[in-house]
């Protein structure tokens, strides 16, 4: 893996708004869902999910990813309706609850995508990549000038499987590497052309969807390709079974012993420069991505996205962005 080129500064997240990425930003996982795979990820109610919110917000976390249908392998889907009730009660609670760190909501599906952004989200991860909408959440996400992340999937999760499960390996004629760098690419293209800003794009190589064990490490030892495609690009390895793989050449850790695997992980990511991390532990992360010298993570207490602007390091607080950035 060779050094990365320059990555953005900033995630814009707003019409005024934006995450600076000269330090390391933790995306706490909140899942509204009984079948997530980390048991430990799952919250049965909006009062818990809550409580756990503000955890990661005094944790350090400079995000919270809200999601009310798991994108496990296999993974039953969940119909728009009832995610919209597991999520915008949760998204209102949380904020009734004084906690206001940006919000993004992990959905394919429009109207929750839109219910989501009228309670106080800020951000769309889409793992579909705008495909399940048909383009239509691009233009939702320029309208709202939301926040975008966008991931590389070779198949809905209801229909995969784990990365060390595959019957016959996932076939990427041209390599994994360059299939999803070139997807990725096409996918931003898309986004760019329903009018959303390239500074609120973010790229995720779906790590664990659809890869084996091989090609996920493939893609974590040449990450830098993704990353010269000149957006963000998201460390989402948290507790995956690829993870586990990592120490157990044979059959995947459990779950519950997958945390230094992700760390070490994320560590690798963060010294080749990537700075966003989707993961469930926030206070692990957070010290662990401390020990880079000048390098530690955006403290995020209390960080109110509706009433300032730029997410500053070491201050726990947001600020108006630099004239004419």
């Amino acid at each position: 893996m060779s050094d990365l080129p320059r990555l953005p500064a900033s995630w814009r997240i707003g019409p005024d708004h934006v995450i600076r990425l000269d330090a390391p930003v933790i995306i706490g996982i909140i899942n509204r869902t009984p079948d997530s795979f980390y048991a430990d990820s799952r919250h049965a109610s909006t009062t818990a999910a809550s409580e756990q919110a503000a955890r990661m917000a005094q944790a350090g976390a400079g995000v919270l990813d809200l999601g009310g249908e798991s994108t496990r392998p296999g993974a039953a889907r969940i119909p728009v309706d009832e995610q919209i009730a597991r999520v915008i009660p949760t998204i209102q609670a949380i904020r009734a609850a004084g906690v206001n760190l940006p919000i993004s909501i992990d959905t394919t599906r429009l109207d929750v995508a839109r219910a989501a952004l009228d309670a106080g989200a800020n951000i769309i991860n889409d793992v579909s990549a705008g495909e399940e909408s048909e383009d239509r959440i691009f233009t939702l996400a320029a309208e709202r000038s939301a926040g975008l992340i966008l991931m590389h999937r070779l198949r809905p999760p209801d229909t995969d499987a784990f990365s060390n499960a595959y019957a016959s390996a996932p076939v990427y004629t041209d390599g994994v590497v360059h299939t999803v760098c070139a997807y990725l690419q096409a996918r931003a293209e898309a986004a760019l052309r329903a009018g959303v800003s390239q500074e609120a794009i973010v790229l995720d190589p779906g790590l664990g969807f659809g890869k084996t064990v091989e090609q996920n490490h493939k893609l974590i030892r040449r990450i830098d390709e993704v990353a010269a495609l000149g957006y963000p690009v998201l460390c989402a390895v948290s507790r995956k079974s690829f993870v586990g793989i990592a120490h157990s050449t044979e059959t995947s850790l459990p779950v519950a012993d997958r945390l230094s695997g992700s760390i070490a992980i994320a560590q690798t990511m963060q010294r080749t420069g990537l700075r966003l991390f989707r993961v469930h532990d926030v206070a692990d992360h957070v010290a662990a991505l401390s020990d880079v010298p000048g390098d530690s993570p955006q403290p995020g207490h209390g960080n109110n996205p509706a009433s300032t602007r730029v997410c500053e390091p070491g201050r726990g607080k947001l600020a108006r962005p630099p004239t004419g950035r």
